[in-house]
């Protein structure tokens, strides 16, 4: 694994709402844990100044009720240098050349929208920075296939593709970190993770919540864009991909790659959308909207280890509760000793299951089965529970901007892997698939019933 630190992190945006909400806090924790120790040069078109940047940042600490007299925070603030000037000048470049000296290497931090990839990156380049620094970019990856594989030349006409760094914040949650860990850290768990004992998987990303002030970017979005194309197949290449090699977590990036790959493109019947009731009342939204605010999907996977195990994925706004879980359900033993099945109380036996909590906790949970006290043979679910230490999470892009620092690239999303999750969304994108609508507080429409195997019901995580 990779520990090359560079010379100088520059962020450009560096005045928007990123920042403020996320960037200057994680860069405060990069300090504390010694990682951060280099010059932070914001660039951005604000007429603004050093101190004023200054005071943007200790703005942001406070919001993010973090201490600006603190010591770690002291350094940061320490760090910062401030480059105004408009993109599209080379003036501005030179200028953030010079603010880096005579360091050569350099991460570049664009958090700005895609459009704006294109001419940040020829500006690098003109400046004569992009040789050996890294570029680190903000989703979207694009809006489908085609504009992603734009994206992805436009900045590998600067940066080769080791050098990009693609970020899905789902990626620096520590609670997606210990699926992987408790994945391959435990024996008894990996070996069950197939077609021989797996039944089928579940991932349900519910928000209790609506679109809010966010009318008009989210209705030229919809939730399988929003959602389901990055961070739920993210999720789900972290618990199917087959494990890391003898490279260690480099390799773990291929593996996503690979397994993201296999899944079969959507279809119209195995899709499922539905939209709030109210949503066509929400400042921005177009009143003949079809965005979907809730979408329910059926994949499969053509891989020898997953093949003909059903994988179903919802996500959706206005839903009871605000919880992102991942549930697998196992096959039932293949001989039924103690006659459950047949048995009056109760016509089956609960299954085994293996749940992973991302939202808004971390906390793992297997479920088994034991004979009930008494005569008879009277099956009881017991669940075995491990839940993460109260506060003891890192920030998202703490981790994420410090991997990036070091050079390393397995916490970030590699250009195969963007392209192969349009691929398998690309065709049921727009108006291909009826909206159905459901009721604020409700689990979506009914219709989502319908993509579950025989026998199965949605798994509802609680709030």
């Amino acid at each position: 694994m990779s520990t090359d630190q560079v010379d100088a992190l520059v962020i450009f945006g560096a005045t928007g709402d990123l920042a403020k909400l996320e960037t200057f806090p994680a860069l405060v924790g990069l300090v504390e844990r010694g990682v951060l120790d280099v010059p932070v040069i914001g660039v951005a078109k604000s007429g603004w100044g050093l101190d004023q940047f200054r005071d943007y940042a200790i703005a942001s600490l406070r919001l993010n009720e973090i201490d600006p007299g603190s010591p770690a925070a002291v350094k940061m603030l320490g760090l910062l240098r401030y480059v105004d000037g408009d993109l599209d000048d080379p003036a501005t470049y030179a200028a953030m050349s010079d603010a880096i000296g005579s360091g050569r290497r350099a991460l570049f931090y664009l958090e700005v929208p895609p459009p704006l990839f294109g001419r940040i990156t020829e500006g690098i380049s003109k400046a004569g920075r992009a040789a050996g620094s890294r570029v680190m970019v903000e989703k979207p990856f694009g809006h489908d296939l085609a504009s992603a594989q734009q994206l992805n030349a436009t900045i590998h006409a600067y940066f080769p593709e080791e050098a990009i760094y693609r970020v899905d914040h789902w990626l620096g949650l520590d609670p997606v970190d210990s699926l992987m860990f408790v994945r391959f850290a435990n024996s008894v768990i990996e070996p069950l993770l197939n077609r021989n004992y797996v039944q089928s998987i579940q991932i349900t990303m519910a928000e209790a919540f609506d679109v809010a002030d966010r009318g008009s970017f989210y209705d030229k979005t919809g939730a399988i864009r929003d959602v389901v194309q990055n961070h739920m197949l993210q999720v789900l290449a972290t618990v199917l991909a087959e494990p890391p090699d003898g490279a260690g977590l480099d390799s773990w990036i291929a593996s996503k790659s690979q397994l993201v790959g296999a899944l079969q493109p959507l279809t119209p019947s195995r899709t499922v959308k539905g939209q709030y009731e109210g949503y066509h009342a929400v400042a921005g939204v177009d009143p003949k909207s079809v965005t979907e605010t809730y979408v329910a999907i059926r994949l499969a996977a053509d891989s020898w280890r997953w093949a003909d195990v059903p994988i179903l994925i919802r996500a959706g706004k206005c839903l009871p509760v605000t919880a992102t879980e991942v549930s697998i359900t196992f096959r039932r033993p293949p001989h039924d000793v103690f006659g459950l099945a047949s048995s009056d109380q109760q016509s089956q036996a609960p299954a085994n299951g293996l749940r992973f909590r991302i939202n808004p906790e971390n906390r793992v949970t297997l479920t088994l089965v034991g004979k009930k006290p008494g005569a008879g043979w009277q099956p009881e679910a017991e669940e075995l529970v491990f839940a993460e230490h109260p506060g003891a999470d890192m920030r998202p892009y703490d981790r994420l901007i410090g991997a990036a620092l070091n050079g390393e690239r397995w916490l970030f999303a590699q250009q195969d892997t963007v392209e192969a999750s349009w691929r398998v969304v690309d065709p049921v994108l727009g108006n291909v698939v009826p909206v159905q609508p459901y009721a604020r507080g409700s689990w979506g429409p009914d219709q989502a019933a319908s993509l579950l195997p025989a026998g199965e019901t949605w798994y509802d995580p609680a709030g």
